[in-house]
């Protein structure tokens, strides 16, 4: 008997028997026919730029409710609605929270989700799910940029069961900047994020602030538009779906699905009239597998301003960028020059990997166009300087020095099972204890070494930092000098004597605050953090917390583990410390995920 295939591991399987396969030629100022593959599953067609980009709610305060329910919402005009999820009445993502930064903010999650809309698709082979989530979904909300205390972080561990709610504490004394708030379930995150729920948070300050007249002299109001960008496929009945082939039977992981419709903000291709004038855009990479490298139809100059974590020193001039799942950026873009009447796309070009490429994918080119209207917008310019002098924030500070240096994989091993892949970090599984225990205090230079030739984007959960560099690999001679153990074995030898060149920096735009960082195939990507202290933090980073919501304390676990409450309400088995992952959300459900802790 044959195992399934996942598609990340089809061309080593298949062999170069489908290297011939036809890859249709694209366009990038319109949207190209659908890939004919019989390997893969097509999307309706459906005509762009027929609904107007929708502008996400707004919502403020110091004490809010999130609540997660299933809803169903309409991604085109000439599709019938999809099950979906959503976030506090929508039906599909959540609103976008606006909160001054150094505020706290108590919210309290709630989850009241039914049927899961992507029941069939959830494996319940992986680590922590079980067959009851099809019907009642756990859920477990984080703040993605949050500086949080461990027990309102969202850990993959700790689940809300429909019915269930749970107060989270978000300090927010960290400087102004883009945040997201998204799913973080065990092991279902994929379909929860990909079924709708996500939403984003703005950071303001007092030179940020968001509104007319800032500081800064930056768009704000109606020239201030989040963009959550999102690719995915759907079935021939308009629902959405995670399914790209049917090399992989339904109900058996993936590995990742290269959407072939844009969406923005909920819907396929829209359209969104501007003015003759500037905009700040505030882009989210959403999608759960693709980098893409965006850029406009026409290549006209944009301007980076801001990355995850605040303001660069000043605004970066580009043509295009690459931005990686999980990752946000910061632009500016003027319309001025355009001419009433006159459109423009914001197109892709990156390449689906080559895994994908065999089974005949291509890239999604298209996410949304901009109309110009004939009416004068925003009449402010690009800044010079965004950091340092007056009232601006003080420039970035010089890279810290590191006075420990970690050495941690990125791999995928092949075994006979089902799945026979395994997306791993230091060899590991989720399960293991032989996890990173950073001191407090430490400032530390992490050496990420990808010996796949895919880029996966890593995000530490609590500490922000920057960009060193990438450094290429020798990845075949590293691997035959450290042959890897089997999976479950730490393994995380140094790249030392077989690096390929020289350290490349960051592009200058993606050299401010980050907390996650696309890891290109094949080299070792260098990051310098600095640990905080639980003084400087206010609160342990260290600390113990309960795994379970009180709802779900008595149940048995989706492994046969009876866990039972102590009179405290808690559970005998806590939960301590954050996660660092693959921000690929099909690799963080298996099993690109490691614990970690902050220890004093």
């Amino acid at each position: 008997m044959g195992y399934p295939i996942e598609r990340r591991g089809f061309l080593r399987a298949a062999g170069a028997g489908l290297l011939g396969a036809a890859l249709l030629e694209t366009s990038a100022a319109a949207v190209p026919p659908r890939a004919r593959s019989p390997l893969l599953f097509p999307s309706p067609k459906v005509e762009p730029f027929v609904d107007e980009l929708p502008r996400l709610p707004v919502v403020r305060g110091d004490r809010l409710d999130l609540v997660a329910a299933t809803t169903s919402h309409r991604f085109h005009r000439d599709l019938p609605e999809s099950p979906a999820l959503g976030y506090n009445g929508s039906t599909y993502l959540g609103p976008t929270v606006e909160h001054r930064a150094g505020t706290p903010l108590r919210l309290r999650f709630a989850n009241r989700m039914s049927a899961h809309p992507l029941a069939a698709d959830m494996d319940t082979t992986l680590h922590g799910v079980a067959e009851s989530f099809r019907s009642a979904p756990p859920s477990s909300l984080h703040l993605h940029g949050g500086v949080t205390p461990p027990d309102s972080d969202g850990h993959p561990e700790q689940l809300v069961y429909p019915g269930g709610d749970l107060d989270h504490d978000f300090p927010l004394a960290q400087d102004a900047g883009h945040l997201w708030y998204h799913d973080h379930a065990m092991g279902i995150t994929r379909v929860n994020v990909y079924a709708g729920l996500a939403g984003m948070l703005l950071l303001r300050d007092d030179v940020d602030t968001g509104a007319p007249g800032n500081p800064l002299g930056l768009p704000a109001g109606e020239f201030e538009v989040p963009l959550v960008l999102q690719e995915k496929l759907f079935t021939a009945d308009g629902r959405q779906s995670v399914r790209s082939t049917p090399v992989v039977p339904q109900g058996r992981w993936e590995g990742g699905a290269v959407g072939d419709v844009g969406v923005v903000n909920g819907k396929i291709w829209p359209y969104l009239p501007v003015a003759r004038g500037l905009y700040r855009f505030r882009m989210l990479n959403a999608a759960s597998f693709s980098v893409w490298n965006l850029f406009f139809g026409n290549r006209m100059r944009f301007w980076v301003i801001g990355t995850e974590h605040g303001l660069l020193d000043a605004p970066v001039p580009v043509h295009e960028l690459r931005l990686a799942p999980g990752e946000r950026v910061d632009v500016l873009v003027d319309f001025a020059g355009l001419a009433p009447g006159e459109t423009v796309e914001l197109c892709n070009d990156e390449a689906p990997v080559f895994q994908a490429a065999v089974l005949g994918e291509v890239a999604m080119p298209v996410f949304c166009q901009f109309r110009v209207q004939d009416r004068p917008g925003f009449v402010g310019g690009v800044p010079e300087r965004l950091r340092g002098g007056g009232s601006r924030p003080a420039v970035l500070p010089a890279l810290a020095t590191p006075t420990v240096v970690r050495q941690v994989t990125v791999s995928q091993p092949y075994e006979l099972r089902v799945p026979p892949a395994i997306m791993s970090l230091n060899n590991l599984t989720f399960a293991s204890s032989d996890i990173e225990r950073p001191r407090q205090g430490t400032v530390e230079q992490w050496n990420i070494i990808n010996i796949t030739p895919d880029p996966h984007p890593i995000h530490l959960h609590l500490v922000t930092f920057r960009i060193l560099g990438r450094t290429p690999l020798r990845t075949v001679d590293y691997q035959l000098a450290h042959p890897q153990p089997p999976i479950g074995q730490k393994w995380a030898p140094s790249a030392e004597g077989f690096l390929a060149g020289p350290m490349v920096p960051p592009q200058p735009w993606e050299a401010g605050w980050k907390d996650i960082v696309r890891v290109d195939g094949g080299t070792v990507t260098s990051i310098i953090v600095r640990f905080p202290t639980a003084a400087e933090l206010g609160f342990d980073p260290d600390a113990t917390f309960p795994r379970r919501n009180a709802t779900e304390l008595d149940a048995t676990d989706s492994h046969g583990t009876h866990r039972t409450a102590d009179h405290g309400g808690h559970s005998h088995d806590d939960l301590q410390g954050y996660v660092w992952h693959c921000h690929l959300l099909d690799h963080e459900d298996h099993d690109m995920m490691l614990k970690y802790r902050i220890v004093p």
